[in-house]
């Protein structure tokens, strides 16, 4: 039986990433034609359908009662700071390129632990973090004389953000329900975004409203399967099929644009997830 839920954790994990893949490449498509602040808005809006369906599942408007205010604050401001982010790297980089470098989050959190959590890092955890960061570099190529190395930053940037708030929520642990911080750090990015209406907003076709509504349907889809995941099996063996989201970057990618990576990036990724996956190991190492 256990092993029967663990594939079915695993088999979420699988479909969470690739809806997750799938809602940054229609976001993608959409930045040629909508601020970023009007993207996000928009599909903050229509995620709260499936966040509602997720609170109904965890029990009610009860699971939304908030203890730690300032760490659902402090969450909210990193989860809208990565999301302008985020698409900001879209609009100017090939969509496996992003996300590959969005995988250093592990890496920034291991080299955070010890500031922020007091945790105590050893040499080969250190060792993968240094491994990993060499692999970014080779992604971000900073030797070289194209305009993508300085591009490169805003999705290193999302991957920092990304860092601080998973080292957030690890404080907010048994205090906070997952449907809670969903819903908040939603709700503030919807309301962010809603203010650069002030700026520069373009009018949506009701086309253009449809996309918006199946991209904030798949991405609030996606978080169902991935809490799914977590909840069907040990997060030790359904985290590192988070990685296989490069490979459907890469796929959809080279279908929709024509991207080809390059021999730097896959290299370069190559090194970030082996990273990560070594931090993984260790840490569960640490734990059992």
């Amino acid at each position: 039986m256990a092993k029967t839920t663990s594939g079915r954790g695993i088999v979420c994990m699988l479909l969470g990433g690739l809806l997750l893949t799938i809602n940054d490449a229609i976001q993608k498509s959409m930045t040629s034609d909508f601020p970023t602040g009007e993207l996000l808005a928009m599909r903050a809006v229509f995620m709260l359908p499936p966040i509602a369906f997720l609170t109904w599942r965890a029990g009610g408007l009860s699971s939304l009662k908030v203890t730690n205010h300032r760490g659902q604050a402090l969450r909210a401001v990193l989860v809208c700071l990565s999301s302008f982010l985020f698409v900001g790297a879209l609009s100017l980089m090939p969509l496996a390129d992003a996300i590959a470098i969005t995988f250093a989050g592990p890496l920034f959190v291991t080299a955070l632990a010890p500031l922020l959590l007091r945790e105590q890092v050893g040499w080969r955890r250190w060792a993968a973090v240094l491994t990993g960061f060499g692999g970014v570099i080779l992604m971000v190529r900073p030797s070289g004389a194209s305009a993508l190395q300085w591009v490169a930053l805003l999705p290193l940037g999302v991957a920092l953000c990304g860092a601080i708030r998973d080292i957030t929520t690890r404080h907010m642990h048994g205090t906070e329900t997952t449907v809670a911080i969903l819903f908040y750090s939603t709700c503030a990015v919807m309301f962010v975004g809603f203010a650069t209406a002030l700026f520069s907003w373009e009018p949506i076709s009701t086309r253009q409203l449809g996309m918006f509504a199946i991209n904030g349907l798949i991405l609030g889809a996606a978080y169902f399967f991935l809490v799914e995941a977590l909840r069907l099996a040990e997060a030790s063996v359904v985290t590192p099929y988070k990685y296989v989201t490069l490979i459907w970057a890469v796929l959809i990618g080279l279908i929709i644009w024509g991207d080809i990576p390059t021999t730097n990036t896959l290299v370069g990724a190559v090194f970030v997830v082996g990273s990560g996956l070594f931090i993984l190991h260790r840490e569960l190492r640490r734990f059992s």
